[in-house]
């Protein structure tokens, strides 16, 4: 039989809608593979090469907007689109509610020709996951049918919000219950710490799959259980990542490091969150290498695996590192979170790095963090830290609501920069705000006290804290107090005190005697000081230190030597001196009698000569006393010379330009010949200098220091 015309057509018709087919089905692919990747652009390029659009391309185009925040654009090809099913109106509402923009989804919903279960059940998602509990109730109970899925979503609404025991009625009342709802019931029983019940809900589990017994294994982890989790774990019939990084959090969060260290190194495949949390465990145990070397294999670092490399840094008194790692990151292009950002201000408080901290004021004010009570604390202390007063006191007057901990804040502050009186008028205003003082506070103002040398008012405020404000003084406040009468001279009171206070005395006290001892040249009391010290620290340097130092102001150079000999045998040296400034976003560090000299050193020797022949002309005699070596005078002056803090000092004036502050900080107590010394320093040149040592802030300006003296 003769082919005619329409049977051709006939026979192309199944071909045509074939080809059609494939042709819409690869450009799917196309765009959904471009929206993974993050490029809707190339997306929306294979959209508009296609001839023929099926309603599944445009909801797949619409979908790649939404997918990669771009509700916008999305809405605007959403109203191209010349034919639309309710797949299309339920992926606008779904869209809408990943992008955190619930209000449009409810408009959305409002305007629906038609709806389903779909439809209902993710605009009930939408108020869940925005925190709209009462929002979804409402709607879930209107909603005209319910499927498994809706049942599961209004379930985890009421377990997020806490409301655990009607979450559970509501499971009760499920026609049909799958393993998602059962495993999101163990995991709200596990959040609220009730994991007896999740148990029960898990053994009668006619079938479970790997995300089960994964929210199991958490629940136990998670609340202390950890061997418990760790039996589970090894009958699991299959493990994922997921199953893994939660038993190591148990371990890690239970402080079993050992055990978590055996785990990880087991561990088929690492994820970056397995890296993260051994970084911290490994790290905060004291195993900083260790750390690092897990840091440097992770392949996939996301901002969470630098913060806890940089936290680790931080907590262990590596800050130099922790900055370094910081500024590689910021490099890299790698957006700092939350938490990295708090760890560098205290990094940045640490180093007194001010246009670092300033930076970072930066970054929390453009986050929308800056009015956070907490945050402001750390930036207050940083900035007092910093010996910046102008910028701490405009955080805490910028703060809209002020708690306990940021009132101690400004109230430390003060006291740490010598600044008594104003610590006390901080104090009296948080009274009349009616904000309770705690111990914390009360610390701060015996501080204040101590440091101006007001002996009458802290006694009064040691008297009546305990009276008027029912805090109960702790070791911390005798050690104030201790330290007080130290400064004052009056040593026979403060041993009294320390041998009378109801509990005993530690280190701290002891120190601080002995070191009031040998600000007053009282050998007597030094050496019972000492003793006590010594039978509590015996491995540390320092109470040999003082003692030695004490004997050497007294010309008893035998003494000095049989203490020298005793730190031998015990293996023990003093910490050397080092002072360190910020010149330029780089901290540059100095260690007193030119041990490690800096790269510049020659020219900050010239520098020092230059101002040594600029203080003699005005009357600086140098304090060979500070030179506790049996040399002659000639080399005392030498040794003062180059002590760390006028090293620092002096790159601080080659370096920094006239009317910019020079921040120098010190490791140890500043010494009497420096800081005689340092005041000239900024009469003669004209330069304000802060300097912060051990214990506290001196501010160096014009001729003066903010100590007046009293340290």
């Amino acid at each position: 039989m003769p082919i005619n015309s329409d049977m051709c057509l006939l026979f192309q018709l199944p071909y045509k809608r074939c080809f059609s087919t494939h042709v819409s089905s690869s450009a799917m692919s196309k765009i959904s593979f471009f929206a993974r990747l993050g490029q809707p652009d190339n997306a929306r390029k294979v959209f508009d090469q296609l001839h023929n659009r099926s309603v599944a391309t445009w909801n797949a185009m619409i979908s790649c907007y939404f997918q990669n925040r771009r509700p916008l654009e999305a809405q605007k090809l959403f109203d191209q689109m010349p034919y639309r099913n309710i797949v299309s109106w339920n992926g606008l509402i779904s869209g809408y509610v990943k992008n955190g923009m619930v209000n449009e989804a409810r408009k959305v919903f409002g305007r629906m020709p038609k709806r389903n279960v779909v439809s209902w059940t993710a605009l009930v998602r939408g108020y869940v996951e925005g925190g709209l509990i009462s929002e979804a109730e409402s709607l879930f109970w209107k909603m005209p049918e319910r499927n498994v899925v809706s049942w599961t979503v209004m379930m985890g609404g009421l377990i997020q919000n806490g409301r655990v025991d009607e979450a559970r009625k509501l499971y009760d009342m499920m026609p049909v219950k799958d393993v998602v709802s059962m495993t999101s019931m163990i995991g709200g029983y596990c959040l609220a710490g009730r994991v007896d019940e999740a148990r029960e809900i898990f053994d009668g589990m006619k079938v479970k799959n790997v995300f089960s017994w994964t929210s199991m294994v958490t629940g136990y982890a998670q609340n202390g259980k950890v061997d418990i989790a760790r039996k589970l774990f090894e009958v699991m019939p299959e493990k994922n990542e997921v199953s893994w990084t939660s038993m190591l959090l148990g371990y890690t969060q239970s402080e079993r490091i050992e055990e978590a260290w055996k785990l990880f190194e087991e561990m088929p495949v690492k994820p970056t969150g397995a890296c993260n949390a051994i970084i911290l465990g490994v790290g905060q145990n004291g195993e900083v290498d260790k750390a690092r070397m897990v840091f440097d294999s992770t392949k996939e670092k996301d901002e969470k695996t630098w913060s806890a490399m940089i936290k680790v840094y931080e907590r262990k008194g590596f800050e130099l590192k922790a900055l370094s790692l910081f500024r590689l990151m910021q490099s890299k292009g790698v957006r700092p979170n939350f938490p990295s950002l708090i760890s560098i201000l205290s990094v940045c408080a640490s180093l007194a790095t001010l246009d670092c901290g300033r930076e970072i004021h930066a970054s929390l004010i453009r986050s929308k963090f800056d009015d956070d009570v907490y945050v402001s604390s750390v930036l207050i202390t940083m900035y007092f830290k910093c010996g910046d007063l102008v910028r701490a006191r405009s955080v805490f007057d910028r703060s809209s609501s002020k708690d306990t901990v940021m009132w101690n804040s400004i109230i430390t502050g003060y006291a740490q920069n010598g600044l008594g009186e104003e610590a006390l008028d901080f104090f009296r205003e948080m009274c009349l705000q009616g904000i309770a003082p705690d111990v914390v506070t009360f610390v701060g103002l015996l501080t204040a006290c101590s440091y101006t040398g007001k002996v009458k008012e802290a006694q009064d405020i040691f008297d009546y804290m305990k009276s008027k404000y029912l805090v109960e003084p702790e070791t911390a406040h005798y050690a104030c107090m201790v330290d007080l009468l130290g400064r004052a001279g009056r040593l026979t009171e403060a041993i009294d005190l320390a041998e009378k206070m109801p509990v005993a005395a530690d280190a701290v006290i002891w120190g601080s005697l002995l070191g009031a001892c040998r600000m007053h040249m009282n050998l007597d009391l030094a050496e019972v000081a000492a003793k006590q010290l010594l039978k509590l620290e015996p491995q540390k340097p320092g109470p040999y230190v003082l003692l030695s130092n004490i004997y050497a102001t007294k010309g008893r150079w035998g003494d000095v030597a049989a203490v020298r000999k005793d730190m031998r045998s015990r293996k023990l040296s003093k910490s050397p001196g080092c002072s360190w400034l910020e010149v330029e976003k780089k901290v540059h560090m100095f260690t007193g009698g030119e041990s490690k000299p800096h790269p510049e050193h020659q020219t900050i020797i010239k520098m020092l000569d230059k101002l040594g022949s600029m203080l003699k002309e005005a009357g600086y005699c140098p304090d060979g006393s500070f030179v506790l070596h049996d040399l002659e005078e000639e080399e005392r002056v030498h040794s003062l010379h180059y002590h760390s803090e006028k090293l620092a000092v002096a790159y601080g004036l080659l370096k920094l330009p006239e009317g910019t502050a020079i921040r120098v900080m010190k490791n140890l107590r500043v010494c009497g010949d420096c800081h005689s010394a340092i005041k000239l320093i900024a009469k003669v040149t004209g330069r304000e200098i802060i300097l912060r040592d051990a214990n506290r802030f001196h501010h160096f300006k014009d001729g003066l220091c903010s100590c007046r003296d009293y340290w």
